[in-house]
């Protein structure tokens, strides 16, 4: 019986072609690999260049007669000293509590 030769070719070829592209595969996992960690180092050493925000001290007001206030400029101290407090808060120099009476305070 005549022996097929085109049997242990086709085999061949296929492991070659399965070969390559486990060899493709495996390099390109590699290089999204490396690019990710390239990334994440460069974002991870932008957040460590930048200052850290200076503490703000709020001065308490003055328990004098109320100021009225010019309509643009004290609405938009208002809003900075809100989120000053915030801030802080958010960074846990204050508590909900203290936030919360500083907060009224100054919408009172």
């Amino acid at each position: 019986m005549p022996r097929n030769r085109r049997s242990p070719g086709l085999l061949r070829s296929a492991a070659r072609t399965a070969g390559r592209t486990a060899l493709i595969a495996s390099t390109a996992t590699a290089t999204s690999n490396a690019i990710h960690n390239r990334t994440s180092q460069r974002a991870n050493q932008k957040l460590a260049d930048q200052p850290q925000q200076a503490d703000v001290m709020i001065l308490p007001m003055s328990a004098g007669a109320p100021v009225a206030p010019a309509a643009n400029a004290a609405s938009a101290d208002l809003v900075d000293q809100l989120a000053q407090l915030a801030q802080l808060r958010d960074a846990g120099a204050l508590s909900e509590a203290e936030f919360d009476q500083a907060k009224a305070k100054l919408l009172n």
